[in-house]
């Protein structure tokens, strides 16, 4: 899919020396998906030393998660099965990144409530995930089921997640995410539904 958000036009120069190099898009996406784990990993200690290192892990998994996309295409070597590897990465780390926020915060003044808030959250964020790309693949959208403006993408928030992280204030967007996501994944459901019956009326039309 094409991508030109800022963010994408800070990693295309970046990764174009990359070419020829024979560091392909998987190698980047796979780099992306050990970076993102360990910083999972970090913030699941709840320490303030191990959150500031996990917010600088995830920002480089986030950047990652936009290198891999503009290697193949600046490289011409876009493939099914290097998108299928970087939608799997996706719905691996996010979520994981949500739920790591609620262990890790089991000591705040969350309680014990942080966790099942992020198990909620990640798992709304895999929902979203899953069901927008049904959305695409449905529709054969050339963008995301869900684009993003002024030069940000949807996916751009995650870049916020570490100077958040950074602040302290991981409790009120776990709270946040959980309730956001949620409805995310209740209005991503119900237009995936709507799209679904639209086609069957339609392909039952043509059939008759």
């Amino acid at each position: 899919m094409i991508g030109d958000s800022w963010t994408h036009r800070l990693a295309r120069p970046l990764v174009r020396p990359l070419v020829g190099t024979g560091i392909t898009p998987n190698h980047i996406t796979t780099a992306r998906l050990v970076t993102g784990l360990i910083a999972c990993c970090a913030l699941v200690r709840g320490d303030p030393i191990w959150t500031w290192w996990a917010g600088w892990m995830w920002l480089v998994s986030a950047f990652l998660d936009r290198a891999d996309g503009e290697l193949a295409r600046v490289g011409n070597m876009v493939s099914p099965e290097g998108d299928a590897w970087d939608y799997q990465v996706d719905l691996i780390v996010n979520p994981a990144f949500f739920a790591a926020i609620g262990i890790g915060l089991r000591r705040s003044v969350l309680g014990v409530a942080a966790i099942p808030l992020g198990l909620v959250a990640g798992g709304s964020v895999f929902l979203v995930a899953y069901w927008g790309k049904a959305l695409e693949r449905r529709q054969r959208l050339a963008v995301k089921a869900y684009s993003g403006a002024f030069g940000f993408d949807l996916d751009d928030l995650l870049y916020l997640f570490a100077p958040l992280a950074w602040l302290g204030w991981l409790a009120p967007i776990l709270v946040g995410a959980a309730i956001g996501g949620t409805l995310m994944a209740l209005l991503t459901a119900c237009r995936l539904y709507r799209l679904v019956v639209r086609q069957k009326r339609a392909a039952e039309g043509i059939a008759s």
